[in-house]
Parts: structure tokens; sequence; C-alpha cells
């Protein structure tokens, strides 16, 4: 009796290749956006610092953190999905880390009551939104790909979101001369930060705890159907 294995081997293979290719192209764009994300960080903060501005301020902390969310899910590229997902869960912990430090920041702020300075605002604001559209566009494709790249692209649309609040706040402060419309987005942005932290960590909680083993002791058997 004649076997044929050719075919089989051949998809394995090819499997095997694709999914080798796919963790080069994921480490290649998570590569680009985090340089991209350090080096806006960078200006955003210098800006915060001259401008006296809460939400550019809590714009560079949220680029700080995708920074570091980047670095993470660069090292389990190729990984199991348990440690995928156990990376993600620490994602939305930083994400959620830094919404407390945007909130102190706020709560400092609101009894410090300063006009920021819109120019300085706007021209930061300006290029960190054409930064983070361009981390957005590069992490399209890879959106769906596992849980990992999922929370990428979740710090991805929020930066969006935040690069075009503060790029209104820079405009409110400069109309109305007055240091509330920074404060107020700033606080827009925190409640997005808290969203997104819960979005990331329930997917998180998901992937390690599905639905039918969240409460199965670890060292119980699984019975087969039908088996007393």
């Amino acid at each position: 009796m004649r076997v044929t294995v050719g075919p089989v081997s051949g998809s394995c293979c090819q499997n095997q290749i694709d999914a080798g290719a796919l963790e080069v192209r994921q480490r290649r764009v998570l590569i680009m956006v985090l340089v991209i994300n350090a080096a806006t960080f960078l200006m955003m903060v210098t800006a915060a610092a001259s401008s006296g501005s809460s939400s550019l301020l809590s714009g560079a902390l949220d680029n700080l953190g995708d920074a570091l969310t980047y670095a993470l899910s660069l090292a389990v590229i190729g990984a199991a999905s348990a440690a995928k997902a156990r990376v993600a869960l620490f994602k939305g912990l930083l994400i959620f880390g830094a919404a407390l430090a945007v909130a102190v920041q706020i709560g400092w702020r609101i009894s410090h009551i300063d006009t920021p300075v819109a120019e300085t605002m706007g021209v930061a604001a300006l290029l960190n939104l054409g930064a983070n559209l361009l981390c957005l566009r590069l992490l399209y494709p890879y959106r769906n790909d596992d849980v990992n790249m999922s929370s990428v692209w979740e710090c991805s649309r929020n930066d969006v979101a935040e690069g075009i609040a503060v790029i209104g706040a820079a405009l409110a402060v400069w109309v109305f001369s007055s240091g509330w419309p920074d404060v107020v987005i700033a606080m827009a942005l925190l409640v997005l930060f808290l969203r997104s932290a819960s979005r990331v960590l329930r997917s998180a909680w998901r992937e390690l705890y599905p639905a039918g083993q969240r409460f199965m002791p670890a060292d119980q058997p699984v019975k087969a159907p039908g088996r007393p």
C-alpha cells in the first residue's frame, strides 16, 4: 500500500515559512514604531515643560508607555499564546499606571491654573499627531494577528485620538487665553486611558482563562464525555 505524504509535508513546511515571515514583519514594524514613540516622547516632554501644558504631558506619558509596550511586544513575538496574553496583561497595567500619573498631574494643575503657551502646544501636537498616524498605518495590517498585536493596535488608536484632542486643546487655549481647556482635554484623555486599559486587560484575561477553564482547579482531571 502506498502512502502519499509529500503534500502534507510541503504544507507543513509552507506553514512554518509563512509563520516565520510573519514574525519577521512583526518585529520590523514594532522596531519602527518603538523608535518613533521614543523620539516623540522626548519631543512631547520637552514641549510640555516649556509650554506648561497638562495635555502635552499626558501625551508624553502615553508615548512613553507605548514605547515600553512595543518593547514588550517585540520580546514575545513567536512565543506561546499564554506568554503573549501575560504580556498583554502587563501592558494593560502599564496603560492604567499612565492614567494614574495623568490623574495626579491634573489634580496639581487644577489647583495651579496657568495658561499654557498655545503656539508651542500647537506645533508639538501637530508633530505628535503625524507620528501617531504613521504608527497606526504601519500597524494596521497586523491588528488582528494575535492578542499581542491587537493590544499594540489598541495603544496606537488611542495615540491618534490623543493627538487630535491635544490639537483641540491648543486651539481652545489660543482662542480663550485660558488654561482650563488644557485641563479638560487632559481629563478626557484620562478617561480614554482607563477605557483602553480595561479593554486590554479583559482581552488578555479571556486569552489566559477561557470561559470553561476560569474556575476549574489546575489539578482536576478533565473527564471524557459520557464517562462517570
